[in-house]
């Protein structure tokens, strides 16, 4: 015959079983919050993709021989579509605003934040044409200095004047640390 157990409230087999009924209240409830945060992540990387779309005729126009941009989402834990290696656009905590950011030396930069795909746009071209113009001129500057014949004499003369005056301030350094060892009886002389 079967032995019945009596229920006895506070007894170690209704602990087990409350522990046992938490435990897998807990589990659902965090499979639940992971399926949540994945479809979070999914809706960023959606997002910035759509916007990665928008983009394609702004990068269509940049010329082939111009390296400056790499376009593309890393899709870490903080999804991100990379305009090149210091710019690039991150959704904000509530996943709705795009923030366009910067990394400067000073650190990082919000140059746009919207909700609206359509300023970004705005804000990114004007980005990419500053970018080409600073490229075009630090290549001007580079041939200039690299294929100036009057820079190469202004130099020349420079090198001229500034030789005399720095031996003389060598000379001078020299002759104050020469002071400054007979002054605290140091002995300077060589061995």
């Amino acid at each position: 015959m079967l032995e019945r157990t009596t229920h006895v409230p506070g007894s170690a087999a209704e602990a087990e079983h409350r522990l046992r009924d938490a435990l897998r209240i807990a589990r659902i409830e965090a499979a639940e919050r992971t399926t949540v945060v994945v479809e979070l992540h999914d809706a960023e990387v959606a997002r910035l993709e759509l916007l990665n779309e928008a983009l394609d005729p702004i990068f269509a126009d940049v010329p082939t021989d111009v390296d400056l941009f790499d376009r593309g989402i890393s899709r870490g834990e903080t999804p991100r579509l990379w305009l090149d290696a210091v710019a690039h656009v991150v959704m904000s905590r509530d996943q709705r605003v795009y923030r366009f950011v910067q990394d400067t030396r000073f650190g990082r930069k919000v140059l746009v934040e919207s909700m609206h795909i359509g300023e970004l746009t705005d804000a990114i071209t004007r980005y990419v044409a500053q970018r080409l113009v600073e490229r075009e001129r630090s290549l001007t500057n580079a041939a200039a200095v690299i294929g100036d014949p009057q820079r190469d004499l202004k130099l020349e003369r420079a090198r001229r004047v500034r030789g005399p005056r720095w031996t003389a301030d060598r000379g001078d350094t020299v002759g104050a640390a020469v002071d400054f060892c007979l002054s605290m009886n140091f002995s300077c002389s060589t061995r």
